[in-house]
């Protein structure tokens, strides 16, 4: 139990790692958000499962696993209220440039 716990947080990392370079290098608001939400999603679940296997059957497992459940309840509210706000509030999309 305890590799796959490692192996669940090392992959989660990664992920979490993933989306913190999208958001440093795509343009714009709405790349942004989408790359970090679906990646912070992905991220999480297996961090977290990571993080539940380990600590093994009790208190602390149950408690991990609400914070996945509100995890999944609300990124995909938070990304949907951050993009619309932008949208309502004017930001454009950056144009990708053909030549």
């Amino acid at each position: 139990m305890d590799i796959l716990a490692v192996v669940l947080i090392v992959i989660g990392l990664f992920f979490l790692t993933v989306g913190a370079i999208g958001m440093l290098r795509l343009p714009d608001v709405f790349t942004r958000s989408h790359a970090v939400s679906l990646t912070d999603s992905l991220g999480a679940f297996c961090l977290l499962m990571g993080l539940a296997l380990y600590q093994g059957v009790g208190i602390n497992m149950l408690k991990i696993l609400v914070v996945l459940a509100l995890l999944f309840l609300l990124n995909p509210v938070i990304a949907h209220a951050t993009i619309r706000a932008a949208y309502r509030v004017g930001v454009k999309p950056k144009a990708e440039e053909h030549p």
